[in-house]
């Protein structure tokens, strides 16, 4: 063996001897010394990574918080059903998105959404005709002050929104109250109405007995949780009296 050999032998003993060390080779564990105790052998990247990450994500929200506070958006918008879906198409798309102009969400992603809401539409149709449905409406006062009505048609396709009427000057007429219901009976159709559910309040009461009957078809039914709320403001009025008394 000449001195070449005998160099690259040895450099490939002590090489050897370096990996077993270090654990690569045989496995065996590293022994551990008396300062040991004082450091750690776990990599500070990860943790480096997660402050990393916890300052994007600040920054991130404080962006969508500003945007949502110049637009005086109400908090309760990330509730929406679309909020979630929203941010996750958003962050699995590449950098550099360009988000939507708004020429674009007045054309052709408008026109998408109202066409899928067509065809949302006629499923629900569909229902009405095969199992029947309920229409329902909810009296509500906006932040203006206004009485609207909302009316919805519910069946076991879900619940579908099919108008709002602002009924400020007209809240306290039955007859008019009756027009609204017939109005939306006619538009589903009164073959495929079971029901009209309304609160318990004297207009409705009078709409209600009138409605049913012009459509001998269908029925007129007081919400139950509005009942049971009379039920309870009575009962409440009845032991401040007793307490009164006392």
């Amino acid at each position: 063996m000449g001195p070449t050999s005998m160099h690259e032998s040895a450099l490939s003993k002590t090489i050897g001897a370096l990996g077993s060390e270090s654990g690569s080779g045989s496995g065996e564990p590293i022994p551990r010394g008396p300062m040991d105790k004082f450091t750690t052998s776990q990599p500070h990247q990860s943790t480096l990574n997660s402050r990393s990450k916890q300052e994007e994500r600040k920054e991130v929200c404080r962006k969508i918080g500003r945007f949502m506070y110049s637009k005086g958006l109400p908090f309760n918008t990330v509730n929406d059903p679309y909020w979630i879906p929203m941010m996750d198409v958003v962050a699995n798309f590449e950098p550099g998105f360009k988000p939507p102009s708004m020429h674009e969400l007045r054309t052709w992603i408008l026109k998408e959404e109202v066409n899928d809401l067509s065809i949302i539409m006629e499923d629900h149709k569909r229902a009405w005709k095969q199992y029947g449905c309920s229409i329902m409406s909810d009296g509500w006062t906006d932040g203006k002050s206004r009485c609207l009505i909302n009316f919805l048609v519910n069946s076991p396709a879900g619940t579908w929104f099919m108008k709002s009427i602002d009924t400020s000057d007209t809240i306290k007429n039955g007859e008019l109250m009756f027009k609204y219901l017939n109005d939306v009976v006619e538009e589903i159709g009164e073959e495929n109405v079971a029901q009209a559910i309304t609160d318990n309040a004297s207009n409705y009461v009078n709409a209600g007995m009138r409605l049913m009957e012009e459509r001998r078809r269908l029925w007129w039914t007081p919400c139950a949780a509005h009942c049971i709320d009379l039920m309870l403001e009575d009962i409440g009025k009845q032991l401040h009296a007793n307490g009164l008394k006392r």
